[in-house]
């Protein structure tokens, strides 16, 4: 079954400010018990790998290929990816999930949702409750759990969000606050920057990735399958889960420096030098100390793409605040809305706001790429999970469920790495001629010299 004319999609489209008659070009291949849920998680998930693959084919077309492509999704392949974090397996092992501690609690007056995946989380959300680490997961848990039933959800959140630690109060209503899906600033001024005629979109355009976990990374594990020479760059000192790089670190390359040493630094400039664009995914400032700020980037070079991402979006009082996609759903009122028949809180089908953000966040960039060839300047482009989030709860319309009984086999492949046999969800982003799986697996985090391929 074959459908068009999808209005989250166009909503999507014009957020990224492409031509409306283009939309027309998008059909979608249906497929029914797909990502099911109350709020309408099946149309943000088409709808964001849609925008993707057209951002893809308009860029293609702009650089001589001649007309834009048709664009076919097929929805099996979108809510697998959705969820390739659970379809990996490495030489058959099922990769760690969420940890432990992380996770939905009773408060005294309500529930609180922690997040203690990464070992410096999970310490500082122990050390603001005044709890030690025994080292014994289940106990632990059990003890975490009495002591935040005598605590109210509200002095959870802001005592361990002192201590640099995560949890939020889970909201009990909507969130009424709605928040820009994209936003995008031309800066500068310059003659269209032409990029060569070439096989892929992204074909030979640089892009430094210093984003972690997996918005971030789905964005530029997409630009690695269109062509990109995708080049993460991580710090010594901030360790990444190995399971969750070898699901998103497709196509990539990795490597590590500490911006503060001399050494590094001039490493980094180097490469910055030459790249295309820089998507960055921490929070709002943080990068600021070592000169990476958007309007820095851009002064030094005004023809650059800067994407960022962040969790609670980019003004208020939560802008600067660390944040997950488990924590926004939880804040938002999302949790509340998926609650179970008992009242306890629920989750969406997949991590939705960070896989759907990483679509839009790649599209967003391909399409810059392409406003750029055409008008010039550089761009700031800015996205965060909470913006995502605002439009599943406000805008999109539900649609009519159409197409074949969802099948899980045609999306799944195994690839050989360094990290062993992965089987792996393929990429739901597609185009007539696209390619059907990425050209590398990931390479071992961290052990890429830092130079362009």
């Amino acid at each position: 079954m074959i459908h068009t004319n999808d209005e989250a999609t166009a909503q999507a489209w014009i957020a990224l400010g492409g031509r409306a008659e283009l939309v027309e070009k998008v059909l979608y291949e249906g497929a029914s018990g797909v990502l099911p849920a109350r709020l309408p998680v099946r149309e943000l998930a088409r709808a964001t790998v849609g925008v993707c693959s057209l951002a893809a084919a308009e860029l293609l077309a702009r650089r001589g290929r001649g007309p834009v492509p048709a664009v076919r999704v097929r929805e099996g392949a979108v809510a697998t990816a959705f969820v390739s974090e659970r379809h990996l397996r490495i030489d058959g092992r099922v990769p760690a999930s969420f940890a432990p501690l992380s996770g939905f609690w009773r408060a005294a007056d309500g529930w609180v949702r922690t997040h203690a995946n990464y070992p410096h989380h999970r310490s500082r959300l122990l050390r603001a409750l005044g709890m030690s680490d025994t080292g014994d997961d289940r106990a632990l848990a059990k003890l975490l759990s009495d002591e935040l039933a005598t605590r109210s959800a509200q002095s959870v959140q802001e005592t361990v969000y002192a201590a640099g630690g995560l949890a939020v109060a889970v909201a009990s209503a909507l969130l009424e606050t709605t928040l820009p899906l994209v936003e995008t600033r031309l800066v500068g001024e310059s003659g269209p920057l032409t990029l060569p005629a070439a096989s892929l979109p992204a074909g030979g355009v640089r892009v430094l990735d210093l984003t972690r976990v997996i918005a971030g990374p789905v964005a530029t594990r997409t630009l690695a399958l269109l062509g990109a020479d995708v080049l993460r760059v991580d710090s010594p000192q901030l360790l990444e889960d190995q399971d969750a790089h070898a699901d998103t670190g497709f196509g990539k390359r990795s490597t590590l420096l500490n911006l503060s040493a001399p050494g590094d630094r001039n490493v980094f400039e180097n490469l910055l030098g030459s790249a295309d664009v820089v998507l960055t995914g921490y929070r709002p400032g943080a990068l600021d100390l070592h000169g990476l700020a958007p309007d820095a980037l851009l002064a030094r070079r005004p023809d650059l793409i800067v994407a960022q991402l962040c969790a609670w979006g980019w003004s208020g009082p939560w802008a600067s605040r660390r944040g997950f996609d488990s924590l926004v759903q939880a804040a938002s009122g999302i949790a509340s809305i998926e609650a179970s028949t008992d009242g306890s809180p629920g989750t969406l089908p997949a991590q939705a706001l960070d896989h759907g953000t990483g679509y839009l966040l790649a599209a967003a960039v391909l399409r810059a790429l392409t406003d750029r060839q055409e008008n010039g300047g550089g761009r700031h482009l800015r996205l965060s999970l909470a913006g995502t989030a605002s439009w599943l709860l406000h805008d999109i319309p539900p649609a009519p469920i159409e197409g074949d009984e969802y099948a899980l086999r045609p999306w799944l492949a195994r690839t050989a790495s360094p990290y062993g046999l992965l089987d792996h969800a393929l990429p739901p982003v597609h185009y007539d001629g696209a390619p059907r799986n990425w050209d590398r697996p990931p390479t071992e985090w961290g052990k890429d010299l830092p130079v362009w391929a």
